[in-house]
C-alpha cells in the first residue's frame, strides 16, 4: 500500500431498534485490521444517508427502493402494543387491534408501521417521536402500537407490553448502494449471511486434489511366466479334449489327455 492510498474501513448503519452487536463482534474477529464504525441513524433517513454515501450498508426497515438500492431481507418483527403494567390490557397474553378500540392510541410521526387504518381513538395530536409517544403512555394518556424491538429499546419499569396478532408487520433488512457493491460490503454479507470463514463469498475456493492414479501391473501376474503361457496353460486345462499346443510347464512336451487315462507306470 502507497502513502497516497486510504486504509480501509467499513461503516455500519442501523435504525432504531437493531442490535448489530453480534455481526460486528464477528467482523473483529475476522478482519481485525479493518475497523467497522457504527452510525446510528432515524428509520426515516436511513436511506438518505445510504445514497450520500455516509455509510457502506446498513440495517433498515423495509420497504426499500430497489431502483438504486440492494436489500437483503434478514427477519420480521412482533407488533406489541404498549401500556402501563396496571392496564387492563396487561392480564392478556395477546390482544388484537379490536381489543384497542376504545383506547387512545398515539400515533407518532415516526412511525414504522405503515397503518392503513390506526386502530381505538386519535390523539389530539401526534408526538413528534416514538420517545415522546412513551413518556406519554406513562403519564396514561393513550397507548402505543411499535414492534417489539422498540418497546424494549424504551424500556420503562412502570411499562409493559403484549403481542398484538393483527397488527402491521416491521420487516428488517441489509441494504446497501447497489453500485457500490465492494468486497468489503460482500464480507459484511457473508457474515449475515452466517457463512463460515472459508465459504466468504469471495475468497478462492482450496483447489481439489488430483487423485493418485493405479499404476497398471506389468509383471504379467506371477514371476517367470509370461500372460501368454499363462492364458494358454488356463485354455488347455480346461478343455475336454483335444490337445495341449503349449509346453508343458515343467519343461516337457504336453501330453494328450488319452494318456493320462492309461495305466499307472511300474516303479523302476
Amino acid at each position: 500500500m502507497t502513502g497516497s492510498e486510504t486504509s480501509p474501513s467499513f461503516r455500519l448503519a442501523y435504525v432504531p431498534g437493531v442490535t448489530p452487536t453480534k455481526w460486528v463482534r464477528i467482523w473483529n474477529e475476522r478482519l481485525p485490521d479493518v475497523p467497522l464504525t457504527l452510525v446510528g441513524v432515524p428509520a426515516a433517513e436511513a436511506f438518505d444517508l445510504l445514497r450520500g454515501s455516509g455509510a457502506d450498508a446498513g440495517f433498515v426497515r423495509l420497504p426499500v427502493d430497489r431502483t438504486d438500492l440492494s436489500a437483503i431481507p434478514l427477519y420480521t418483527e412482533t407488533t406489541v402494543v404498549v401500556i402501563p403494567k396496571d392496564h387492563l390490557v396487561a392480564s392478556a397474553e395477546e390482544v388484537s387491534t379490536g381489543d384497542l378500540a376504545d383506547e387512545i392510541v398515539l400515533h407518532p410521526l415516526d412511525d414504522v408501521l405503515g397503518w392503513e387504518t390506526l386502530p381505538g381513538k386519535p390523539a389530539f395530536e401526534r408526538p413528534e417521536t416514538t420517545a415522546d409517544a412513551i413518556e406519554l403512555v406513562a403519564a396514561g394518556i393513550g397507548v402505543l402500537v411499535v414492534p417489539q424491538s422498540l418497546a424494549r429499546l424504551h424500556h420503562r419499569k412502570d411499562l409493559t407490553y403484549r403481542p398484538v396478532s393483527d397488527a402491521p408487520e416491521s420487516r428488517i433488512a441489509l441494504s446497501w448502494p447497489e453500485e457500490k457493491t465492494t468486497d468489503l460490503v460482500e464480507e459484511f454479507i457473508g457474515i449475515v449471511r452466517g457463512r463460515t470463514v472459508n465459504s466468504t463469498r469471495g475468497r478462492p475456493p482450496t483447489p481439489p486434489q488430483p487423485k493418485q492414479r493405479k499404476r497398471p501391473d506389468t509383471s504379467g501376474g506371477g514371476k517367470g511366466k509370461n500372460p501368454a503361457a499363462r492364458a494358454g496353460g488356463k485354455s488347455g486345462g480346461k478343455s475336454g479334449g483335444g490337445k495341449q499346443t503349449g509346453k508343458n510347464p515343467r519343461g516337457g512336451s504336453a501330453a494328450p489327455k488319452a494318456a493320462k487315462r492309461g495305466k499307472p507306470r511300474g516303479r523302476p
